[in-house]
């Protein structure tokens, strides 16, 4: 059974950091799509970041510079960090398995939350 455990979400000032981890279990995130999702309130559900065999990530145009998708592959967990967060940032964060052609292959945490206050 496939399970994906966000952690490290908080409420932080404009400007500051937060790390976002996702400890997955029943699934090796070195063969996965890993990716970051985000959903702000009264908004569709957003792709943030994404990290694919054999190691190459793609972010979307309002994170690029400021946060970083990684993997650690003997922890079994993907993280987000974040930095020179915006009011903007504030959403619902949650990560994501997929696998390649195995379209049925797509897997969520449960999201933690992340607050930007300006």
């Amino acid at each position: 059974q496939v399970q994906l455990v966000e952690s490290g979400g908080g409420l932080v000032q404009a400007g500051g950091s937060l790390r976002l981890s996702c400890a997955a279990s029943g699934t090796m995130v070195s063969v996965n799509v890993m990716s970051w999702y985000r959903q702000a309130p009264g908004k569709q559900r957003e792709l943030v970041a994404t990290s694919t065999a054999p190691r190459r990530t793609n972010y979307a145009d309002s994170v690029k510079g400021r946060f970083t998708i990684s993997t650690d592959h003997t922890k079994n967990t993907v993280y987000l960090q974040m930095n020179s967060l915006k009011p903007e940032d504030t959403a619902v964060y949650y990560c994501n398995a997929k696998r390649p052609y195995i379209a049925e292959y797509d897997y969520w945490g449960q999201g933690t939350q992340v607050t930007v206050s300006s």
